[in-house]
């Protein structure tokens, strides 16, 4: 996108001139701004605690539940690159209060689902509606926030409501799974829309970067489905191993990408400025935020049904133990946040990385006793924070200040798309470990179908162990459980290498990217927000 064609939607107020301190409003505005960040954090991990209800009233079969999980994150990632350009045009305002409105009706729709068909699509449109929301919020910070250290410390306080969305999901949707049905914790992002809906016209400062020539639409329809066939292939490779339809959906995905690109290099005005890869410091941070999502995302699902179906915790207790790795995150975001004006933002993520080891090392220990599996998870959490906290704020500065809304939306797709890898692709190898362990040691006497049933999830082994008699039913479920935790170690060495590659490619920007100093605000020309 050439300069000449930017038209910045402009506002002389004082307080966000590049390089001045941000005011009380400003201030506000990043409040409610983090209200979509909360909710969409929150979104998942109620999710991952809703499972095992969930799959108890409406019997999804394998492939439903990976898609009840996972096709959130698949539209979160297909969507955000085209949001993020119609945030540039239209305004980021607008659309982030129409993604509040399409989460709210979604999340309405999901809560009273018949079957788990209607909930998959009203998964689908949440996606959608939130990849409205994360780049709009992440370019009105931006726009807010000139001064540098001040916006490093904003996206820090917006990066940290996701964490809290995280710590609040488990513990509030715990209390409402204890006494309400699993819908309920889907109505959560309704009264909190609410709120963002009506202070957003009048806090929340609209900013644009109008340009010229229309959208491309063939852009647009490859930007959805290359992430959505990439994603579906790899899932099922990892489910059925080489078959050939397997192999024809990735191929597909591979092919329409390619079309992609190069349909971006030819295009005057592209829908995904693919000149910001060829800055250091935007292309790695967009690659780690996609190994830190599978990370995180494939962890998380596993270690919320270990503590519910393998350690039989009721939902708000398990909440309770998932709370600590959400306090310890925030603590580490704030920790790093005021160590970046003396140590290298790059520096603290390498080593925050190859700290996170220590985390599934103890994953594959993982026993009777929650405390090694939840100190497993803190460790992890704890170590790739300074990553989450503070790469974001990486992309941002390391791109043009009229592209704020499309580089958002790079890096929301990175970890978006990290976090759908981490669940389909981590979450189907678990999967298939389980079911392989679970065709040796499944007792003699079960019955073939009942064995059949067993060996496709969790949840539907030990409904079916229910129904058998005790001397066969309590043997099935026990295999199971350890089928699970089979599962979760072999899931657990496999993020090690991910976890040594995340360090290790971080490390090689720390030439790249200087510390600026601490009491020099960043200038620029950043697009002014105008408060309509």
């Amino acid at each position: 996108m050439r300069a000449a064609e930017i038209r910045t939607h402009m506002s002389p107020k004082p307080s966000a001139r590049a390089g001045a301190g941000a005011g009380a409003r400003e201030w506000i505005a990043l409040a409610v701004l983090g209200v979509p960040a909360v909710l969409v954090m929150m979104n998942m991990s109620v999710l991952y605690l809703a499972l095992p209800s969930l799959s108890a009233s409406l019997e999804p079969d394998g492939p439903q539940l990976l898609w009840i999980t996972d096709i959130y994150g698949f539209m979160v990632a297909g969507s955000l690159v085209t949001m993020g350009t119609f945030g540039d045009r239209l305004g980021h305002r607008r659309i982030l209060l129409a993604g509040a409105v399409a989460f709210t009706g979604a999340s309405v729709i999901a809560a009273y689902a018949p079957g788990a068909g209607p909930l998959i699509a009203a998964r689908a449109v949440q996606g959608a509606a939130a990849a409205a929301l994360t780049p709009s919020s992440l370019a009105l910070i931006r726009a807010l926030f000139a001064n540098g250290r001040q916006r490093t410390l904003a996206i820090t306080i917006w990066m940290m409501a996701f964490m809290g969305g995280g710590a609040l999901g488990p513990l509030v949707g715990g209390v409402l799974l204890q006494y309400y049905w699993w819908g309920a914790v889907f109505l959560l992002a309704v009264p909190a829309m609410a709120l963002l809906l009506v202070a957003g016209p009048f806090l929340i400062p609209e900013s644009r970067a109008s340009v010229s020539g229309r959208l491309d639409a063939t852009s647009v329809l490859l930007s959805l489905l290359t992430p959505l066939t990439i994603v579906y292939g790899i899932k099922d490779l990892a489910v059925r191993g080489l078959a050939l339809p397997s192999v024809g959906v990735l191929v597909a995905g591979l092919v329409m990408g390619a079309v992609f690109v190069r349909r971006q290099r030819r295009l005057s005005n592209p829908l995904l400025d693919l000149g910001l890869f060829r800055i250091p410091a935007f292309a790695v941070s967009v690659t780690g935020m996609v190994l830190v999502g599978i990370v995180l995302f494939g962890t998380s699902l596993l270690t919320s049904q270990y503590l519910q179906l393998v350690l039989g915790f009721s939902p708000l207790k398990a909440g309770l133990w998932q709370l600590s790795s959400a306090v310890t995150g925030t603590v580490v975001a704030l920790v790093v946040s005021s160590l970046t004006g003396r140590i290298r933002p790059v520096v603290l993520m390498s080593a925050g990385a190859a700290f996170a080891v220590i985390g599934p090392i103890l994953l594959t220990q993982v026993d009777s006793n929650p405390v090694i599996l939840v100190s497993g998870s803190v460790l992890l959490f704890a170590g790739l924070t300074p990553f989450m906290a503070l790469g974001t704020n990486l992309v941002l500065g390391a791109a043009p200040p009229e592209r704020a809304g499309a580089a958002s939306a790079i890096s929301e797709t990175g970890a978006e798309l990290g976090g759908a890898l981490g669940i389909a692709v981590l979450g189907s190898i678990a999967t298939g470990v389980y079911g392989s362990y679970m065709i040796g040691h499944t007792p003699d006497g079960v019955p073939a179908k009942v064995a059949e049933a067993a060996r496709e999830t969790l949840p539907a082994a030990l409904q079916a162990a229910q129904r058998l008699p005790d001397s066969l039913g309590i043997p099935l479920a026990q295999a199971t459980r350890d089928a699970f935790a089979h599962s979760l170690s072999v899931h657990a060495l496999i993020t090690i290498p991910l976890l040594i590659a995340l360090a290790l490619l971080t490390s090689t920007l720390r030439r790249a990217t200087p510390p600026p100093p601490p009491s020099q605000p960043e200038q620029g020309t950043t697009p002014t927000p105008a408060f309509d």
